[in-house]
């Protein structure tokens, strides 16, 4: 997908909902088993049938199925099913074996019933669930038996793994449809994760060890999560010593030393700016194709991420191997730029700008206010479009201003929130808007730009079972979408983060996803971690 979902704000449920609110005062980190970790997102919205914990990170949830770490894409293992889900030939009809003698975290046993409820929830139009288009390849969902489940899908999809990633929650809980971000499992989470959620404040949520959970009871015993926005505040309050970890800016980042450790883990995770196809200028095939070039990717890595990334030309990256196009690049050339808008006849006035049929070569670029990593990529943005003609305007914004705006002005935005197959990480991104607008995110192919061939490559790589055929079709796209850009695609970034020392044996990085919070990072397995 290719919008925000951690960085939108998530809607707060009342909070008597929860179970008792732990004693205002600063929480202290260092306990022996205790970690406590500043966020800059907002807690609560803990609801899988809202979208929460699609790629499997949640610490109160369990998938079907979990994602093992290490370098390149990440495998998937047996996580409530015993073993890896059977496909027929043709990949429409995927079985999963389940656990006996699991229990969600408010004692009911779990069994085929709750992942039954669980997508048929996420499906429901009533749930208005962000995440319902991402799963629209479901038919139908059933229970063969207590312990056995058996998905049907309206078309062969190789891909269907990413999508049992996402926790399971008791069928109880989503047995009266309606909108999933007004549900109680927002804020009181049931689930059979390693954690239970034991106190939520509007900045402060407290997990503790799950005793009984089916994998063994983690070491951490505790996690206190703050809730910091402010990206200062957040390296301040961990050069204090009051926080074991924290996710920061790269350069923000690198400027801690021992006893602090930084940590750069590569991701999926892209940002760039959408062209609403709406717009005079922005969607303007030659304007957008110049942008592209005009752009001084690697300028932006060195001088914006310190050196922790690599230049995006699509979503896609060299971790995709064989569906990845090494050739469908952008070539830093100003130059050239000015010659495909002067070809175009977008002409320089005389204060630099261009103009075309009365027309001046300028659009607007929200950006989420919150966010320095987005401002300063806006800025660089804007400062390369000035110097062939482009004028940008920026604009710094909360999201829920940016989002009744999207068809009218371009977006600094982040996606590849689901990398863990070529198809989740680009078909929400590149294919042509959804007939049903209400079936997924409004950030969906933000920039509105619809390109028939592309479609198509996307549909056969989505449905075919052959890696060969569907590797094929993904170097398509990225060869026919350098032709005509619907978006400038800035630099893939790696997740920056830093962490007190100490004696813990921790799993290693994983390929992250869009959602770079410390529920990633060094955290990300949190449950296996040994002294």
């Amino acid at each position: 997908m290719s919008w925000d979902p951690v960085m939108r704000a998530r809607p707060l449920v009342v909070l008597g909902a929860v179970l008792a609110v732990a004693a205002c005062g600063a929480p202290e980190s260092g306990s022996a088993d205790s970690l406590v970790l500043a966020d800059a997102y907002e807690l609560g919205g803990y609801n899988p049938v809202a979208g929460y914990g699609a790629a499997g990170e949640a610490k109160v949830y369990d998938g079907l199925l979990k994602l093992t770490g290490g370098t390149g894409l990440p495998g998937f293992v047996p996580g409530l099913a015993t073993e890896l889900p059977t496909a027929e030939a043709d990949a429409t009809v995927w079985t999963a074996p389940l656990r006996s003698g699991v229990r969600f975290s408010d004692g009911s046993e779990f069994d085929a019933a709750d992942v039954v409820a669980t997508y048929r929830a996420i499906l429901d139009p009533a749930s208005a669930s962000e995440v319902r288009s991402s799963f629209s390849m479901i038919e139908r969902v059933e229970a063969v038996d207590p312990l056995r489940v058996r998905f049907t899908l309206r078309h062969s999809y190789a891909a269907f793994p990413t999508k049992l990633l996402i926790g399971i929650v008791p069928s109880e809980s989503v047995a009266t449809p309606g909108p999933a971000t007004e549900s109680p499992l927002n804020s009181a989470p049931i689930g059979t994760g390693p954690y239970r959620l034991t106190a939520l404040e509007p900045t402060r949520a407290v997990f503790e060890a799950n005793e009984n959970y089916w994998g063994g009871a983690p070491s951490v015993k505790r996690l206190t999560l703050l809730y910091v926005p402010d990206d200062n505040t957040r390296a301040q309050r961990m050069a204090s010593g009051e926080l074991d970890g924290t996710s920061l800016p790269p350069l923000l980042a690198d400027t801690f030393e021992a006893p602090m450790s930084v940590r750069a883990n590569a991701s999926a995770d892209w940002r760039g700016v959408s062209m609403p196809s709406g717009d005079l200028v922005a969607g303007d095939p030659a304007v957008r194709l110049a942008l592209n070039h005009a752009v001084d990717r690697q300028a932006m890595i060195d001088n914006i991420l310190g050196g922790h990334g690599r230049p995006a030309y699509t979503p896609f990256a060299d971790v995709y191997g064989e569906s990845y196009e090494p050739a469908a690049t952008f070539a830093f050339d100003r130059e050239r730029a000015a010659r495909i808008l002067d070809d175009a006849g977008w002409r320089a006035g005389a204060d630099g700008v261009r103009a075309k049929d009365g027309v001046r070569a300028r659009f607007s670029v929200m950006y989420n206010s919150s966010d320095t990593l987005r401002r300063d990529l806006a800025l660089a943005f804007a400062s390369d479009a000035r110097r062939v003609g482009i004028e940008v305007d920026l604009e710094a914004l909360s999201w829920d201003r940016i989002e009744p705006r999207i068809e009218r002005a371009g977006i600094l935005l982040g996606g590849g929130s689901e990398p863990y197959d070529a198809d989740t990480q680009a078909y929400n991104t590149l294919h042509s808007p959804l007939s049903d607008p209400g079936a997924g995110s409004p950030y969906d192919n933000a920039s509105r730009h619809a390109d028939p061939a592309i479609d198509a490559q996307l549909d056969i790589g989505r449905r075919s079972t052959d890696p060969a055929v569907r590797a094929a079709a993904y170097r398509a796209v990225q060869s026919r979408y350098t032709q005509d850009p619907s978006h400038v695609f800035l630099v893939h970034l790696d997740h920056t983060y830093v962490v007190k020392d100490s004696a813990w044996t921790m799993s290693g990085p994983i390929l992250e996803p869009h959602s770079h919070g410390v529920t990633w990072g060094p955290w990300w397995s949190l449950q296996t971690w040994t002294r």
